[in-house]
């Protein structure tokens, strides 16, 4: 049974998170190899110290083939050689340090690799229950052995990731593989989690985003096992290192937070009505290769025919539910579905998607190069697992950061045949040159938004929000001190405000292009693709 003890309350800086997500191979390359680095990070954070943003999540950057861009795991406590040492992320966390950035790595918790040492030696040792093996047969869903030892593996994804062995919470007496939470092998194997995370925690580290957090205990109804895994870890980690924090790849705040960790992302899948929250906001796809656009009518679609309600009621759920026992993340995109520019989405409808994003009361999470309005690439090769099937590669969120014009766009001296990926071929791509020297970019619009955020309570996690118009435009009050404005669409909107007039009227503009309030304060409007935040009169 889980502990019933109450968690220790989040480390305070978690509140006023801005988190910025790194795709290690493709964000700079400081040894001129094609392939980014820890050093090419460290050289760009004064970029992500201007911007603003204070907390970083790095995507895997431990030992692996890279079956699956390293979220196939050889080895948790070696960095992998094209990323650099242990020295060179201990140098990373301490010039972020200095910049006041924290550090995030990318925890894979439910496999490893089929080249980690641990899997070779259960390959050959009927008696290793680290991983989940059948005795004689191969089961469904089961790959053969490669080793000495009959029957076969479990996988969690590709067959180069076998599933390890935390448990069934149903056991069967006709599948014998199915070994209770509280056997030899579930409990060696939390016991690895924890000296995993230790490890890296004592090295600087702020905490770790842990992937497919859900995946662990196996046939487990409700995630009531695999919760209870979770909140044992927690109680460690809160003893252990209490200024450290949990992210969970959950999809479900409602589940994930009571369970153990400290925030969890609203995601494409999971959570509420199957990640309808998201996508139902902006639905960037499974990176298709044609259009790369999923059809739901979500909200950010310059149509108009989205609403905002199915996100609006999601959240208020979650945060119904959480209270003030952790957080939920809104990310921008991340590096398994398509970006916010991405299909029949264009550049200028960024913007109001950052107005929203960065004055709701969710933890912000900006996946790299979305401050510029970098687009899902399509029709891009195949690279390390990134083709999920015939109309999803991943590879078109992955492509190298575009620092400046030109060749090789300051992502690496290598010729460009040497990239990890190709860089986006379109003669306008957007750089941070270009957009730092352009005060009505992008780039300076997210930066001033950050800043506003970070400086205005009323704008933070913590205050509340009044939804006055659910629909074109989106209009609702933070903290009862700033009204903002959102139009997705493409058409002009306009809204009577009625009732509200007497306290919108006067409004001062902070932030805005295209949005507008009568001075009487009895209509709000908004151009296409407008958006505004409005600091309201004192009453």
């Amino acid at each position: 049974m889980p502990d019933a003890a109450p968690f220790r309350p989040a480390p305070a800086w978690l509140a006023g998170a801005v988190f910025y997500q790194i795709y290690p191979q493709s964000f700079a390359d400081s040894d001129g190899d094609g392939i980014g680095d820890l050093g090419g990070i460290a050289d760009r954070l004064d970029h992500l110290a201007w911007l603003g943003v204070n907390t970083v999540w790095l995507n895997p950057c431990f030992a692996s083939p890279f079956r699956d861009a390293g979220y196939d795991v050889a080895d948790y406590l070696r960095i992998a050689p094209r990323y650099g040492t242990a020295d060179d992320l201990a140098k990373l966390v301490d010039l972020a340090g200095r910049r006041g950035i924290r550090i995030l790595l990318d925890l894979v918790a439910g496999h490893t690799s089929d080249a980690h040492p641990w899997f070779r030696a259960a390959a050959d040792d009927p008696s290793d229950h680290r991983y989940i093996w059948s005795a004689e047969d191969v089961p469904a869903g089961f790959v053969p052995s490669p080793g000495s030892r009959p029957g076969g593996y479990l996988p969690n994804f590709f067959d180069s990731q076998p599933a390890l062995n935390f448990g069934y919470a149903r056991t069967s007496a006709d599948e014998p593989w199915r070994q209770p939470t509280d056997a030899e092998g579930p409990r060696a194997n939390r016991a690895a989690l924890r000296e995993v995370m230790d490890h890296w925690l004592r090295l600087g580290v702020s905490g770790f985003r842990v992937d497919m957090a859900a995946s662990l205990v196996k046939d487990d109804p409700g995630r009531r096992a695999t919760a209870a895994l979770w909140t044992e870890l927690r109680h460690w980690l809160d003893r252990a290192h209490p200024r450290a924090v949990l992210l969970s790849e959950w999809g479900d705040p409602e589940v994930s937070v009571p369970a153990g960790f400290h925030a969890d992302f609203f995601l494409q899948f999971g959570g509420p009505a199957n990640g309808l929250a998201l996508r139902s906001l902006w639905s960037n796809g499974t990176g298709t290769t044609d259009a790369a656009w999923d059809p739901l009518d979500c909200f950010f679609d310059a149509s108009g025919n989205g609403s905002p309600g199915p996100f609006v009621h999601a959240w208020r759920q979650a945060a119904a539910a959480l209270g003030d026992s952790g957080f939920i993340a809104l990310p921008t995109s991340n590096h398994d579905f398509s970006r916010l520019n991405c299909g029949p989405r264009t550049a200028e409808q960024l913007p109001a998607a950052f107005a929203f994003q960065l004055t709701w009361p969710t933890l912000p999470a900006i996946y790299y190069g979305d401050e510029i309005g970098m687009r899902y690439v399509p029709d891009l090769p195949e690279k390390e697992g990134s083709v999920l099937g015939p109309r999803y590669n991943r590879a078109g969120s992955r492509t190298p950061m575009q620092w400046e014009d030109g060749p090789g766009a300051g992502f690496s001296t290598a010729a460009e045949d040497r990239f990890y990926l190709p860089l986006d071929p379109s003669p306008d791509r957007p750089s941070v040159a270009a957009q730092r020297a352009d005060e009505t970019s992008l780039l300076h619009l997210v930066r001033r938004l950050i800043a506003l955020r970070r400086s205005a309570p009323a704008l933070g996690h913590g205050a509340p929000v009044e939804v006055l118009h659910e629909g074109h435009p989106f209009v609702y009050v933070r903290g009862a001190r700033y009204l903002v404005i959102v139009n997705p669409s493409r058409n002009a909107t306009s809204w009577p405000t009625g009732v509200h007039a007497g306290r919108i009227a006067g409004a001062r503009p902070v932030e805005a292009r295209g949005a507008r309030i009568a001075a009487d304060g009895t209509a709000v409007e908004a151009d296409g693709f407008g958006y505004g935040i409005f600091a309201l009169p004192e009453q």
